[in-house]
């Protein structure tokens, strides 16, 4: 991992959104140098939104990544109520959230001062937390099987070469009897989310929405095909050390440590898969495995 550099950030910037109901704000994170630089969208967790998961955002854009957050329609800084019109809709509009972003760029570029000319347009990258992984995997071939079981549209997107998908929710079909009344979209298929993807999942992450267990979050790595890596944390809940933000109340598991090894091996893993640097994901997964008490372990596969 390089050193860190110096960071700029900007927000909000508006991308005009006329058929959502509210534009779309987003939070752009760049480094202050460097050209041709790579992109990760990152999808915020329910309730969250431009301005969370700094331990994130922060490292990725001292790394030389450009971060882009957008605020999805759930956002508690929005307000919107339960009974407006648009809810049973936001799944997807997340998703539309991440693609307009994208056909954003050069609006989001210009509207960061400095940034201008400097961002890489065939290197970009998905993330997302919890509720923000499955909207990321959208964009990596994930789709959501409709009532009869058949996969409903296909919302990829060939701009995007790598996923993170971090305490993503798994199959639908051992769901607690409110996420199958409250969350009819929470049935994904990974059959043909193709594109490379790292999934980090906790082993003491015990989601309310399946009767499962912590295993539930390894789905999108099992019945994905393609070159996929699971870092499975050892201990970690939901928040996997407290990814969300510095010290934010609903991290039951804080864990500084957890974190940045989240950061170390996430940057390395997009570092390989968007600009083939691939000395560093080998030799942080091989430090991580000569360990005398690592923090978790990673299995990869190509298929």
């Amino acid at each position: 991992m390089s050193d860190p550099t110096t960071v700029m950030s900007a927000k909000p910037i508006v991308l005009p959104a006329p058929n959502r109901g509210e534009d779309l704000q987003v939070r752009v994170s760049a480094p202050v140098t460097g050209s041709d630089l790579p992109v990760i969208v990152l999808s915020h967790g329910f309730g969250w939104s431009m301005n969370g998961y700094a331990p994130l955002a922060d490292h990725w854009a001292a790394q030389g990544f450009v971060v882009v957050q957008p605020t999805h329609l759930d956002s508690r800084t929005l307000g919107i109520p339960h009974e407006d019109p648009r809810t049973p809709r936001i799944w997807r509009i997340r998703i539309e959230d991440l693609t307009r972003v994208l056909d954003g760029l050069d609006m989001l570029e210009a509207a960061v001062p400095g940034l201008g000319g400097r961002v890489g347009r065939d290197r970009i990258a998905v993330a997302g937390h919890s509720w923000g992984s499955q909207t990321a995997s959208a964009l990596l071939g994930a789709r959501v099987l409709g009532a009869d079981g058949v996969p409903g549209e296909d919302m990829s997107d060939p701009r995007v070469g790598a996923g993170v998908l971090l305490a993503p929710a798994g199959l639908g079909d051992d769901l607690t009897p409110f996420a199958v009344e409250n969350l009819p979209f929470l049935r994904p298929s990974f059959d043909t989310m193709t594109t490379p993807a790292l999934i980090v999942a906790g082993d003491n992450d015990h989601s309310h929405l399946s009767t499962r267990g912590p295993d539930w979050s390894t789905d999108p790595y099992t019945f994905s095909p393609g070159s996929k890596s699971l870092l499975t944390l050892f201990g970690a809940e939901h928040s996997l050390g407290g990814i969300p933000g510095y010290e934010v109340a609903e991290t039951t598991d804080e864990s500084p440590a957890r974190v940045a090894l989240i950061q170390q091996l996430s940057t390395a893993f997009l570092r390989s898969t968007l600009l083939g640097a691939d000395a560093g994901w080998k030799s942080a997964v091989t430090a991580l495995e000569a360990e005398a008490n690592p923090l978790g372990k990673v299995e990869s596969k190509n298929r």
